[in-house]
């Protein structure tokens, strides 16, 4: 066989797995499609540079969970994990102050609402700061996690949302 029709299928015979990657990669889901989803708050000016500046100091990790940021893309949500811990910042204050089953909690010096949700999820938003800021753990994580991811983000939240009370 000469030498160059050999290296030719050679190359073929390299490329064709990786074509076929490339080609499964095309036809399969996009690396978004698993993607939580979240609803993007739409506060006022003044809280939305306080949530961008809470976005630039989230930590990576929550409670051990990785960053997976929920779809659509915002500098108002974040998430860890699959199922994801939700993080939405610039909410208003929760109906669930005013009712009498949810429970005031204090986590490393932030204040929160905590309501158990008919799914069984349980959320929790800050009180006492200028932006509120609302973290939902789903039901498959509430028994594991406990209260491991507000402990990870109250310091940012101390860091760049300072005490007050939201418009």
């Amino acid at each position: 066989m000469p030498v160059n029709s050999f290296r030719h299928r050679r190359r073929f015979v390299i490329g064709l797995p990786a074509l076929s990657v490339l080609i499964a990669s095309a036809a399969g889901c996009s690396a978004t499609d698993d993607a939580p989803k979240a609803a993007v708050p739409t506060p006022k000016a003044s809280v939305t540079k306080l949530c961008r500046n809470l976005d630039k100091v989230l930590p990576q990790k929550v409670d051990g969970l990785e960053r997976n940021d929920p779809e659509p893309s915002s500098e108002l949500t974040a998430a860890w994990g699959s199922p994801a811990i939700i993080l939405r910042c610039g909410v208003p204050w929760p109906d669930a102050a005013a009712k009498a089953d949810s429970n005031p909690a204090t986590v490393d010096g932030v204040e929160w609402i905590v309501e158990e949700l008919d799914s069984g999820a349980q959320q929790m938003t800050t009180g006492s700061r200028l932006a509120y800021v609302e973290v939902t753990i789903p039901k498959d994580l509430v028994a594991k996690v406990g209260a491991g991811p507000l402990v990870d983000l109250a310091k940012p939240i101390k860091k760049a949302i300072p005490k007050g009370i939201a418009d």
